[in-house]
């Protein structure tokens, strides 16, 4: 059964098209989807996981605040 068109309601799915994905450091790629231009902030480029350099970015000091609330606590 793949393949098979006609169980598929006619009229009814958006067109596919090739699409250019645009990331915020320069990185272009196509792809394809329903809609034509994709910008995204960040990719497989220059994302820390792919890269394998990992950036711990701290905004407004959630990390203290995690270890003050739930880190070690210190013998009196």
């Amino acid at each position: 059964m793949q393949g098979d068109t006609a169980t598929m309601k006619k009229d009814i799915h958006p067109s596919l098209n090739k699409a250019q994905v645009t990331c915020a450091c320069g990185n272009t790629f196509e792809t394809r989807s329903t809609i034509k231009e994709i910008r995204v902030e960040i990719c497989s480029g220059c994302h820390g996981f792919f890269t394998g350099k990992q950036k711990l970015i701290d905004a407004a000091g959630r990390v203290e605040k995690f270890n003050r609330r739930y880190g070690k606590k210190e013998d009196k």
